[in-house]
């Protein structure tokens, strides 16, 4: 069973389903997916006032939400996956805390979606993708009160842990194309300035694939 955990906030409740369904639609293994939704997160207390959406800091919560046992994988929910979820899982490395792609890069838009500041700062989107490899001890140290009182340079920037306990995945897994343009090769596409679903966004480069996969999941097959 692969353990998935993905962004929820319910002002883009549409680009979650549209991931959902392009996740179980490729998937080759049974895939146990998770909403990071605030109201359903009990043992937490959100008390920052600059994210961007509602999961920006919740997904920190991965390790402790699994009880520090086994892999799994956090994505924001302004994603499409293009192949199977099981291909991140075997890219997992013992050695490592976690894994992202170390995108470096400096955004092209000051304001994205819904007018939230985008600004520039290190290892800026490393943790829109992360495979976790929850029972390292360094996660131990990820608990709701940690989460709830860390600044989001701590936590974004991976603060707690040592530079060689972060691992790194190819960028196919984690591709930008509204910041870097189209990729064929990309297995997974993250639309970071603004999903499809958003007027001013919606004929971003690759966006064609998104509108398809939300049609997938709004009309009936009758095949």
């Amino acid at each position: 069973m692969l353990r998935l955990f993905i962004g929820y906030d319910p002002r883009e409740a549409v680009v979650y389903h549209a991931c959902v369904n392009s996740i179980v639609r490729q998937a080759s293994q049974p895939v146990a997916i998770t909403p990071l939704a605030l109201k359903n997160l009990r043992s937490y207390t959100e008390r920052h006032r600059d994210g961007s959406n509602q999961f920006t800091y919740s997904r920190f919560l991965v390790p402790h939400l699994t009880g520090w046992t086994g892999w799994a994988l956090y994505i924001d929910g302004d994603m499409l996956l293009r192949e199977d979820i099981a291909g991140i899982f075997e890219l997992k490395d013992e050695a490592k805390a976690v894994l992202c792609v170390h995108h470096d890069y400096r955004t092209k838009l000051r304001k994205k979606y819904l007018g939230a500041r985008n600004e520039d700062y290190p290892r800026k989107n490393w943790s829109s993708v992360m495979l976790w490899n929850c029972a390292h001890p360094a996660n131990r140290t990820l608990t709701p009160e940690f989460v709830q009182n860390a600044s989001g340079a701590q936590l974004h920037r991976f603060t707690w842990l040592g530079d060689e306990l972060i691992g790194e995945l190819p960028k196919e897994w984690n591709w930008l194309p509204d910041e870097f343009g189209a990729n064929e090769h990309a297995k997974l596409v993250h639309w970071t300035l603004g999903a499809p679903c958003f007027r001013e966004f919606a004929d971003e480069a690759m966006a064609e694939e998104w509108h398809r996969e939300r049609r997938f999941v709004n009309t009936p097959d009758e095949r």
